[in-house]
């Protein structure tokens, strides 16, 4: 039996962090007594796991204060998800869409820079939980782009490269794709322009949910 096996990035492509995000990152480095990048700068950093992404921001940091920072993010962004502020909606159409994919027999994963509480959050608020038979996050695997969280994905449910489809809105997602051999298909709706993702190996953009479809049946 062929596993046909479609794994999704979450902040970006399923869902819709931006503000959470730059709210917690600003929280944290007011918390550590440093200036804040741009938003820019922040949005471009999403999907990388939180060390790494930290770094990229403050290159010049000491390892201590990056670390504080990350610790500081953390706190920050748990108590918004407690406090009941942290919005993290679908994109629209998102639900329905994978809804479809289930039901025409893709098997569906997540790899994503979240932690492993966070997603778990993000897919029970949606009630999407059940639909996805594997999901790897950063706190179990290395910062994207390597190739970790899909090759633990395709193992879990025994699919093939060839059979399986990385769906994700960074360069990140899309250089992680390759690393494993596997399709990359970019969304526009995400962190990075329809430009970048196609340099970086995409086969395709999608612009709407009726693209990515078609896009992942190829």
């Amino acid at each position: 039996m062929t596993i046909r096996l479609a794994v999704f990035d979450c902040d970006g492509t399923l869902s819709d962090g931006q503000a959470g995000v730059v709210n917690a990152m600003e929280a944290a480095f007011a918390e550590v007594g440093e200036p804040l990048p741009h938003r820019v700068q922040v949005r471009r950093i999403v999907g990388l796991s939180l060390p790494q992404a930290i770094r990229q921001l403050a290159p010049d940091l000491p390892e201590e204060s990056q670390m504080a920072v990350v610790q500081a993010y953390k706190h920050a962004f748990r108590q918004s998800r407690e406090n009941g502020s942290l919005r993290e909606p679908l994109f629209e159409g998102m639900k329905d869409l994978l809804h479809r994919l289930h039901a025409g027999g893709w098997t569906l994963g997540v790899a994503t820079g979240k932690s492993d509480r966070g997603l778990t959050s993000t897919l029970a608020t949606h009630g999407l939980s059940d639909l996805f038979a594997t999901t790897h996050t950063a706190d179990r695997h290395p910062s994207k782009p390597h190739p970790s969280m899909l090759e633990a994905a395709m193992a879990d449910v025994l699919a093939e490269p060839n059979t399986t489809c990385m769906i994700g809105d960074t360069v990140f997602d899309v250089q992680m794709a390759h690393a494993a051999g596997v399709r990359a298909i970019g969304v526009s709706w995400g962190y990075h322009e329809p430009d970048e993702l196609l340099a970086a190996g995409a086969v395709a953009v999608a612009n709407d949910m009726a693209e990515l479809e078609r896009l992942i049946d190829g």
